[in-house]
């Protein structure tokens, strides 16, 4: 089974290069793409374990090379950017479009999808696990769950936590969640094209008629998937034992003759090597203008196509266009005779009328005469409705004046809490002025008298109330004043506080500088000190190997002076016990007393130096008289 890069589960290189054709498509099968997501492949491999998303089926044994991401108990760390804002909005998108392309029964909109609650949630995963599994119904209780467990049971390869189902929408267990969603549609979108035999098998057909047998291909075709990703998932990349019985299972299934294959086989051959030599033979490629002029006659042909189907509309508006004209023809004819036959009728009368000239110009007369007073009347009745129009037009300005006036009155009364009856200040009293068109003059004189008198009386108690209130501030007052003269008087005394704090600040300042100084002062002279002490242990060492050198030297002439030497050189060891007795004990003096001048060094640092000095000189004396010792052994 050959896994090319496009649909290679693993993200391994292959152990052995292949270049056959796979036996999956065998038969001609249709492909159905799915709206994937643009997830990252993850950048570090450096195991050899390939993760497969793909449950075929069980697989036996214990030595197994790769772990399945469904049947291993490793925890398997999520790919996915749950945590980008991007990849999150795209998932809501996608989510958003399968609801609605489901028909999910319920408004839902990216916004809402953004931090939805527990409930949204559970509808939207009951709504999707029916695709799947149409008797399912989400339990009332332990949801928390029994959501994670459908998703394991499934085969979600990551860690759905019971947390999480407590609050769906949070920030922090959203895209979790909604990567588990995600997971969930492309499972059903896989169910849902597994299922489709129509759409596995449909370009698999003679003509009219459907293949009878797309069961046994499904059947043969899942469990060769079976045994190849079995065979996979324990390290093999090549299959091609499973291929041969494979292709051998698909011909016995179709029946397909060997011989007929193997001819047209060899007819294809024959054929193909012609039309090469028949390229190679001529210079222009015959076919790829036959292909070129069948492409400009298919293009001719749609224009015309077009052009037709844009002539029959052109002809079916002419027609429609004729018919209305032939109707309004229709009509005017019609119109023509009611005309003729009215006239006629006209002229009849005309023509039998008993009237004379006079009687005739008297009517007329008359006619003018009415027609004045008509005039005169209409003229009158425009002025009366001018004027009923004028006086309509003040009193809707006398109406809205006092509309705001009102609303000016029942601002000012919710300010001062007049209004309602339940106000703070209404004390029971109704001070809302109702607008009614049923009101007459006396009603709203009455109105504004009662509305008069309970002002008066709630202006007097505010009178009273402020009175007292104005007294109480009064002796306010005269008591901030005595606070305020307590505060003057505090804020001298502490300002007096503050400058002697100030005062005491700088003197500690100034003696902290002082200290420092020293300080510093102390830390050079220690310094300088040391240094001196390091030289003074650096001269001896030099001193020490100078005297051995010069031993060795006096060790070589020892042993032809040994009997004149005896003597003197038990003189020169008690010289050099007492001089080396001296030095030790002059070494812990000096330790000691640097000691000393560490603690003391701020005092006694001339006279310590001085007394330094003559150590040194009495130390290079002692050393000057025992080199001197040496060289004359």
């Amino acid at each position: 089974m050959n896994r090319a890069s496009s649909s290679r589960l693993s993200e391994l290189p292959q152990r052995v290069e292949s270049n056959r054709m796979s036996m999956v498509y065998a038969t001609p099968q249709s492909k159905q793409s799915f709206g994937k997501l643009n997830i990252p492949k993850p950048q570090s491999v450096t195991s050899e374990r390939r993760t497969s998303f793909l449950v075929v089926g069980k697989t036996s044994g214990t030595g197994m090379a790769r772990n399945s991401a469904f049947g291993g108990t490793e925890k398997m760390k999520d790919p996915r950017p749950l945590h980008d804002k991007a990849y999150v909005q795209q998932c809501i998108r996608q989510l958003c479009e399968f609801l609605s392309e489901k028909g999910f029964p319920g408004s839902m909109s990216v916004k809402s999808l953004q931090s939805p609650s527990t409930k949204e949630f559970l509808k939207i995963f009951e709504f999707i696990y029916c695709l799947l599994d149409p008797t399912f119904q989400m339990p009332t209780s332990k949801v928390e769950e029994e959501v994670p467990r459908i998703l394991k049971d499934l085969g979600y390869p990551f860690v759905l936590s019971k947390s999480s189902m407590y609050s769906v929408g949070a920030p922090h267990t959203w895209p979790q969640v909604l990567g588990a969603v995600v997971w969930l549609i492309d499972t059903v979108k896989v169910f849902c094209c597994m299922s489709d035999q129509d759409l596995l098998f449909a370009d698999f057909s003679d003509g009219s008629t459907e293949i009878e047998d797309g069961v046994e291909f499904n059947k043969l075709f899942l469990d060769y998937t079976a045994e190849t990703y079995n065979k996979f998932m324990q390290g093999a990349d090549t299959f091609d034992e499973e291929d041969a019985d494979y292709l051998a299972k698909l011909k016995r299934l179709y029946n397909v003759d060997e011989g007929l294959l193997a001819s047209m086989e060899e007819k294809y051959r024959i054929l193909s090597g012609e039309v090469e030599r028949l390229e190679k033979e001529s210079q222009t490629d015959r076919l790829m203008v036959k292909r070129t002029e069948k492409v400009k006659l298919q293009t001719d042909l749609q224009k015309l196509q077009s052009y037709r189907s844009n002539l029959e509309s052109f002809k079916a508006n002419l027609e429609n266009k004729a018919s209305g004209l032939a109707e309004e023809l229709e009509a005017s004819g019609l119109q023509v005779e009611t005309l003729k036959q009215e006239e006629s009728r006209l002229q009849h009368i005309l023509s039998t009328q008993k009237f004379t000239p006079a009687d005739i110009e008297r009517i007329n007369w008359e006619k003018r005469e009415l027609q004045q007073t008509i005039n005169s009347l209409s003229k009158s009745l425009e002025q009366a409705e001018q004027h009923m129009w004028n006086e309509e037009i003040a009193l809707a300005k006398a109406k809205e004046t006092a509309e705001v006036k009102l609303a000016e009155y029942h601002k000012l009364a919710r300010k001062l809490k007049l209004i309602p009856v339940s106000a703070e200040n209404a004390c029971g009293h109704d001070f809302e002025i109702r607008t009614s068109t049923e009101y007459g003059p006396s009603t709203m004189v009455q109105c504004r008298t009662q509305i008069q008198q309970l002002l008066r009386k709630l202006i007097t108690d505010v009178d009273e109330e402020c009175s007292r209130l104005t007294d109480m501030k009064l002796s306010l007052e005269e008591s901030i004043e005595q606070v305020n003269s307590n505060i003057s008087d505090k804020a001298n005394d502490l300002k007096q506080l503050r400058e002697q704090i100030r005062r005491l600040d700088e003197q500690l300042e100034q003696d902290m500088q002082d200290i420092a100084h020293e300080e510093q002062k102390w830390s050079a002279e220690m310094e300088s000190v040391e240094t001196h002490r390091k030289l003074l242990e650096k001269k001896v060492t030099l001193g020490y190997d100078e005297s051995v050198e010069q031993l060795k030297a006096a060790q070589q002439q020892y042993h032809l002076v040994l009997q004149e030497t005896n003597e003197e050189r038990r003189t020169v060891v008690n010289n050099l016990a007492s001089v080396l007795t001296t030095a030790a004990n002059h070494l812990s003096i000096v330790e000691k007393f640097l000691e000393d001048q560490h603690k003391r060094v701020d005092r006694v640092y001339v006279e310590a130096f001085r007394e330094d000095e003559v150590d040194i000189q009495k130390m290079k004396d002692i050393m000057e008289s025992f080199i001197a010792k040496v060289n004359s052994m």
